[in-house]
C-alpha cells in the first residue's frame, strides 16, 4: 500500500482494515502515516518525507524521492508482493505502479489520479500499469473507460467518515456566537499563501457582525506557529467543521468533506504567479471546486488568483451567514443533490474485496 498524503493516510487505514477483517493473516507494507500504522501497515516511509508542493520542494527532495523508489522496486523483485495497491499520489506511484506490473505483481490502483483536470495521458499509463482502477468520483469511471482502462466506482470514503448531514445552520457556541470556519489548507506553501487573506477577510466581517467567531483548520502535522499573525484560535479540520455556519477555504477535498457536512462555503485559491501561470495551460475543466465538478454546476462560487481578496471573499460569504437566504438555501440543496452522486457507504470493504480477488 502506497498514500503520500494525510487524506490517503486514513483511506488506506480504513482498507487495511477492511482486508485484516477478511484475511487477519495478510501482511501489509506500506507508505503513509500513524493511522495506517495503527492499521497494522509496516511502515517503509512516513507521510512527512513524501509531503511536498511545487517545483522547487520537488527538485530538493529529488534524491530521498529515487532512493524510497528504488528500495520499493527491490522489495517488488525480492519479496513476495501478493498486490501493490498504490492510493492517490500519482508523481510516485505511477512509477512504482509501473515497476510493479514489470515484476508481474497485480496493481489496483485506489483514488485514480485526476486525469480529467490534468493530464490525460496518465489515463494511458494506468491502461498499461494498472490490472484494475477504482474511482471514488463518479463521472471519473466513465472518462477512463475510455481509454481501455479497468475501473470501477467504489462510492467515495467521505460518507464513511461519520459526517454530519446537510443542515440549516451550524450550531452556536457557549457564547451564543455562530462559527466561521478558515481552511487555508494542509501544506505550508498553502497556508502561506491564502492565510493572510482569509484572515483580512475573517476581521472585516467580524467588525461588521459581533455574533460571529472564527477558527482556523490547522492540520497536526504544521506548526502553530505558522497561524499566529492570523490571530484566530486554531483546530482540527472536522473540528471546525462540525461547529461551523459557513466557510471560506481553499480547494480540494476539504470542499466535499464541508458539502457533507451542510457547511455553505467560498472557495478561495492563490499560488505563485508561476505556478499559476503553469496550471492555467495544464487545467482542462470548468471548475477547480470538487462539489461543482460532481453535482455538475456552478453550486459554490470560487475566487482564484487575482480575484481572491479580502473584499471578495467578504462579498461572496455574507449572503451565506443568514439562514434564510435563497443562496444558502440553493448551496445546501446541491449538496444534498451532490451526497446523492457520491454512492453510497462501504468504499473501503469494497476496495478490500477488489484487493482479495486480485490476491487470490
Amino acid at each position: 500500500m502506497s498514500a503520500g498524503e494525510a487524506s490517503g493516510d486514513q483511506h488506506g487505514a480504513a482498507v487495511a482494515r477492511a482486508i485484516r477483517a477478511r484475511r487477519p493473516r495478510v501482511r501489509l507494507l506500506g507508505i503513509g502515516g500513524g493511522e495506517m500504522e495503527a492499521a497494522g501497515v509496516t511502515r517503509i516511509a512516513g507521510l512527512d518525507e513524501l509531503s511536498v508542493m511545487g517545483g522547487w520542494e520537488v527538485v530538493r527532495r529529488l534524491p530521498f524521492l529515487l532512493r524510497l523508489q528504488r528500495r520499493i522496486e527491490r522489495l517488488f523483485a525480492e519479496e513476495e508482493i501478493g498486490v501493490f495497491l498504490p492510493i492517490d499520489y500519482p508523481g510516485l506511484n505511477l512509477r512504482l505502479a509501473r515497476a510493479a506490473r514489470r515484476q508481474g505483481r497485480p496493481v489496483l490502483y485506489f483514488i485514480a489520479p485526476q486525469v480529467w483536470a490534468w493530464r490525460e495521458g496518465r489515463a494511458r499509463k494506468l491502461e498499461r500499469c494498472c490490472d484494475r482502477v477504482l474511482t471514488v468520483l463518479p463521472f471519473e469511471a466513465d472518462l477512463l473507460r475510455k481509454y481501455g482502462v479497468r475501473v470501477d466506482f467504489v462510492g467515495h470514503p467521505l460518507l464513511d467518515a461519520g459526517l454530519a448531514p446537510v443542515r440549516e445552520s451550524g450550531p452556536p457556541s457557549s457564547d451564543g456566537k455562530h462559527l466561521v470556519g478558515l481552511f487555508p489548507g494542509s501544506r505550508a506553501q498553502e497556508v502561506r499563501h491564502m492565510l493572510p487573506v482569509f484572515a483580512e477577510a475573517a476581521r472585516r466581517l467580524a467588525r461588521r457582525y459581533p455574533d460571529l467567531q472564527f477558527r482556523v483548520a490547522r492540520p497536526g502535522h504544521l506548526p502553530e506557529a505558522l497561524y499566529a499573525e492570523a490571530g484566530f484560535p486554531t483546530a482540527g479540520a472536522r473540528e471546525v467543521a462540525a461547529g461551523a455556519t459557513a466557510a471560506l477555504t481553499k480547494s480540494g477535498t476539504i470542499t466535499l468533506e464541508l458539502a457533507l457536512a451542510g457547511v455553505p462555503m467560498v472557495v478561495g485559491y492563490r499560488t505563485t504567479r508561476l505556478e499559476w501561470a503553469v496550471g492555467r495551460r495544464l487545467v482542462r475543466v470548468p471548475s477547480i471546486v470538487l462539489v461543482n465538478l460532481v453535482a455538475g454546476a456552478p453550486i459554490v462560487p470560487e475566487l482564484l488568483q487575482a480575484r481572491l481578496t479580502p473584499a471578495s471573499a467578504v462579498a461572496a460569504l455574507e449572503p451565506l451567514l443568514d439562514e434564510g437566504s435563497p443562496a444558502r438555501r440553493a448551496m445546501l440543496a446541491g449538496f444534498e443533490d451532490m451526497r446523492e452522486r457520491l454512492g453510497a457507504p462501504g468504499c473501503a470493504t469494497r476496495v478490500a474485496a477488489h484487493a482479495i480477488e486480485l490476491l487470490e
